[in-house]
């Protein structure tokens, strides 16, 4: 029997099962879970953000590490596919802010539904439950297909890895793919989350736990060397920071965390001119006041005691006591908040995993290993990942249906 084994039923797994349908007589998927896309229930907090719809130079631009691995797969089926695929299945898509697509609904479930309608409508088994051992392999090829957990061995010509990374434990990426892979001879890039807050040396970000600084730019240094400025919301945490920047730059960390700083610039549309001019212009309104009650045009007020500690400058102090120089701290501070990173933030909170199988032993066209004949890959298992908004779902999609079309279509073969 021309039978393909998908292990895991995440959008990479479900994707790889509607293209193989295409293409082999019997498609199998297995499941450890109770339910399919367990982790998309959870995505885009639970609204599920299932793709991008960016042009191919910006969707390229988003993945972060081995973008020119991606090439094959997504002309092969790329974001309008992936679309067109999910609404043809009954869930109807919106386009947001940042050309990030969710269902009308907004409800994760709805996509899960429509792609387990897909894999229904064309045969695909779905088995739950169902929890692999290992994968046979004799001679640096797939020999028997797999053994289950219980010594059952199911018979394959082909096997696909889509059981994911290591982030979010409780959805099943407990890593027994990537082991499996390297129990195999591959290669297992090292692997940290990524799209993740950061934890910061500095403590005072804890003591405003839960405060959003709105309209800041946020720029990553290593080693004082500018890596990237993002604009937008910062999250601060008892732990550090957090927030779509800092996700986003989390991404560019490919180095030890302890080596890069974060500087907020809390009023990025003043130069430090005209912020010095405005903040003359709050103390001739509140001459008469405390300090400390004479910013709260200025900055939220749970960050004023904090701003003033790091300029240095007594809070208790009269607005009109305060002299030129110390506008001078105020505005370096205002506009060059320094934090000291000191590591990322819990692995199982991160969006998606850094890391993993190297691509240098995948071919990009088929996702089959380079190294046994007839194994294949796809999803956040390979080395690749990109940046919040969609695309690492769309990776999942891509590579999962470029291993799914890995065989001669079933018209085809029926006639030899």
């Amino acid at each position: 029997m021309n039978r393909i084994i998908i292990i895991g039923a995440g959008p990479a797994g479900m994707a790889c099962a509607i293209a193989a349908a295409d293409y082999f007589e019997s498609v199998v998927v297995l499941e450890k879970n109770e339910k399919p896309g367990k982790k998309l229930y959870i995505t885009g907090k639970g609204r599920c953000n299932v793709t991008n719809a960016c042009d191919d130079e910006a969707f390229m631009n988003s993945i972060v590490h081995n973008s020119r691995f991606m090439y094959s797969a997504f002309r092969q089926f790329d974001n309008r596919d992936w679309m067109d695929l999910i609404e043809a299945a009954g869930c109807p898509l919106k386009v947001e802010r940042g050309q990030r697509v969710f269902p009308v609904s907004d409800k994760s479930s709805d996509i899960i539904r429509a792609l387990g309608r897909a894999m229904a409508d064309r045969g695909v088994e779905l088995r739950l439950g169902t929890k692999v051992k290992e994968i046979a392999v004799d001679d640096s090829r797939v020999a028997t297909g797999v053994r289950l957990s219980d010594g059952t061995v199911l018979t394959a010509d082909r096997v696909v890895i889509a059981t994911g990374g290591l982030s979010y434990v409780s959805t099943g990426s407990d890593g027994w793919g990537m082991a499996e892979a390297g129990r195999l001879g591959h290669r297992i890039v090292p692997c940290r989350p990524s799209l993740v807050g950061l934890d910061t040396k500095e403590k005072w970000p804890g003591e405003l736990q839960g405060l959003t600084l709105k309209n800041v730019d946020v720029t990553l240094r290593h080693r004082n060397k500018g890596v990237e400025t993002l604009r937008g919301e910062l999250l601060l945490t008892h732990f550090g920071i957090s927030g779509p920047t800092v996700l986003s730059l989390s991404a560019k960390m490919d180095a030890d965390p302890a080596e890069y700083t974060v500087e907020v610039d809390l009023k990025p549309a003043l130069t430090d001119k005209q912020l010095d001019q405005r903040i003359l212009r709050d103390f001739e309104k509140f001459n008469n006041r405390d300090l400390r009650n004479g910013l709260g045009e200025l900055l939220p007020s749970r960050m004023i005691p904090v701003v003033l500690s790091l300029a240095g400058i007594d809070g208790d102090k009269k607005v009109n006591q305060i002299g030129k120089d110390e506008r001078k701290k105020l505005v370096r501070v205002l506009k060059g908040m320094s934090l000291q990173i000191t590591d990322f933030y819990d692995m199982n909170t991160a969006v998606v995993t850094s890391g993993g199988v190297d691509v240098r032993e995948i071919n990009p066209k088929t996702m089959e290993s380079k190294l046994i004949s007839h194994l294949h890959f796809a999803g956040e298992i390979i080395d690749v990942d990109g940046l919040t908004g969609g695309f690492n779902i769309q990776i999942a999609a891509s590579t999962g249906y470029a291993a799914g079309r890995v065989s001669e279509r079933k018209n085809h073969a029926n006639r030899h």
